[in-house]
């Protein structure tokens, strides 16, 4: 048997696992890669596999940096199974057409300037109805079922407590006698989340797939999330500004809709003028919000026992959904305070990226990150401070108010993902650290050994294991290091830049000629051995 890694290799998206027996192919998710310009590029490259010979396609759950390549697959000629969870199975149903509109929409707009500058049109990456084709070949189950695939393949999903309907993945394979068990941990949710259920435990693996988002990190006091957002948003209203919220139109837009339907029905004493307009702008959030509502199975308790108690926990009176794009538009010709809540969650595509160009420069306004957002996408940017944007044609300065709550996260922190090992009765021989970037790998993976004494392998993209007689014995492969190499020596320059103004600090102070010329020579000779193999790999990469 053979474990591939494919995507979310050292990167948080392109999730994408190939594992081979002698007889059959699995892959576990089958996401878009998002990000910079080079991570974007792999959506386009052909598969490393032929998607004719895989038999399971395995979900842990629809977010789209873990689904969203499965139109393009399809598309290549995949005509096996797609098992996953009801609610996933649901919610492909929005995600994955929208994806395919959103492919469409970026190729037309790209299409006009290519056609105004003499070049070639290009083809979008897949139709609105080549995700609507690849639906054919879902099949969902519940949680907790053990389901047999054939004599050498069985699996289970396991709640997440990401996202609805997101999955654990427990795998068992048989070969020669041998039965390994992988298991998947797709996203791994926090404890004590608004709506769904907190992640199960699984309690034993010989291989072990985990996710490492926040490997680095702790959130902020959960308890104290909601406390800062309402804090923004009433400090916002007071001066007369609108709040921003980027939001995954799955999954945190509901969790947020749950809170302040807690804060505005419950909060008696609440001024009728903070009673301020919340406007969901996402045709996809309104579909997947009535997703939610048919799918409460899967809630937590408390969610439950307001149902039952005839309070519906995603509709309050201040809230409104924005159905039609002429209504998005108003919204930002209007001045009155209000709260806005648009898709995508790392403003790379969508409704958001309008209201940003709308809102950005008027220093009144604020704009709330309340997810990850991955390197290289505008929310990233935005979050690290920059103070000018381009956006749809135009230069935007940033003059709104910037503010991130972390306690929002769909991902387990640092701690979270350690107490989930912990739950392991049988730990694994060997735990692969993935879906992160290479810090919060390498911190996670740092914390494991030491308190769990548990061999970690932090991947390249592209690498292979073999598992012979149920034991790992080899690697070999990597397919995508220039460009994980590129992205590195992207970070040592702005090291080298920072380290070059702060010579000219330490030359204004008059200190020593000598000592100064040297420091400069030293960073000067390494500023040209940086670029010039971002040169040689950008003609390798065919930049």
């Amino acid at each position: 048997m053979e474990i591939q890694f494919l995507g979310a290799a050292k990167v948080v998206t392109g999730s994408n696992i190939l594992i081979s027996t002698g007889k059959y192919k699995i892959l576990l998710d089958c996401g878009l890669f998002q990000g910079s310009k080079d991570l974007e590029a792999l959506n386009y490259e052909d598969f490393p596999f032929n998607p004719k010979d895989i038999d399971f396609l395995l979900l842990s759950h629809t977010h789209i940096d873990h689904s969203g390549r499965i139109p393009k697959l399809v598309k290549d000629g995949f005509k096996g199974k797609i098992l996953c969870t009801k609610a996933t199975k649901d919610l492909a149903e929005i995600m994955l057409v929208d994806s395919g509109h959103i492919q469409e929409n970026d190729v037309e707009w790209e299409n006009r300037k290519r056609k105004r500058a003499g070049k070639k049109p290009i083809q979008p990456l897949y139709t609105a109805e080549d995700a609507q084709n690849s639906l054919r070949y879902f099949e969902s189950a519940l949680y907790q079922q053990k389901i047999t695939l054939n004599e050498n393949i069985a699996v289970r999903f396991r709640d997440a407590g990401h996202i609805l309907g997101s999955s654990i993945i427990e795998l068992w394979i048989t070969e020669k006698e041998d039965t390994v068990k992988i298991v998947f941990s797709g996203d791994i949710g926090m404890k004590n989340k608004p709506l769904i259920r907190d992640p199960e435990i699984v309690e034993e693996a010989d291989y072990l797939i985990l996710e490492s988002t926040y490997g680095n990190r702790l959130h902020e006091n959960a308890e104290k999330r909601m406390e800062k957002l309402i804090g923004i948003i009433n400090d916002t209203v007071l001066r007369g500004g609108t709040v921003i919220i980027p939001s995954f139109a799955v999954g945190r837009t509901q969790e947020l809709i749950y809170e302040l339907n807690k804060y505005y029905e419950y909060t008696e004493e609440l001024e009728t003028f903070l009673r301020v307009p919340i406007y969901i702008d996402s045709p996809m959030a309104l579909s997947a919000t009535e997703i939610f509502k048919k799918n409460a199975y899967c809630f937590d308790e408390e969610a439950k026992k307001l149902i039952l108690e005839g309070d519906n926990p995603l509709d309050f009176d201040n809230l409104y959904f924005v159905r039609d794009h002429e209504e998005s538009m108003r919204l930002n010709e209007v001045n009155y305070p209000k709260v806005i809540i648009s898709a995508s969650g790392m403003c790379t595509a969508g409704r958001i990226r309008h209201h940003l160009k709308h809102n950005l420069w008027k220093a009144n306004n604020s704009v709330v990150f309340v997810g990850y957002q991955a390197e290289g996408t505008l929310g990233r940017i935005l979050k690290d401070g920059v103070k000018k944007v381009k956006l749809l044609g135009e230069d935007i300065a940033v003059l709104a108010e910037i503010h991130s709550i972390e306690g929002f996260s769909g991902h387990g922190d640092q701690q979270d993902l350690l107490n989930w090992i912990g739950g392991f009765k049988k730990k694994p021989k060997r735990i692969f650290l993935v879906h992160g970037e290479e810090d919060a790998s390498h911190t996670l993976s740092q914390l494991i050994n030491n308190k769990y004494h548990v061999p970690t392998t932090i991947p390249n993209m592209g690498y292979s294991f073999q598992v012979e007689d149920a034991v790992l014995k080899a690697y070999s492969g990597e397919i995508l290091e220039p460009i994980q190499r590129k992205e590195n020596i992207k970070k040592e320059l702005q090291q080298v830049y920072d380290q070059f103004e702060n010579l000219v600090t330490k030359s204004n102070r008059l200190m020593d000629d000598k000592l100064l010329k040297k420091d400069y020579d030293h960073l000067k000779n390494k500023l040209l051995e940086l670029q010039r193999e971002l040169l040689d790999l950008s003609i390798l990469l065919g930049d």
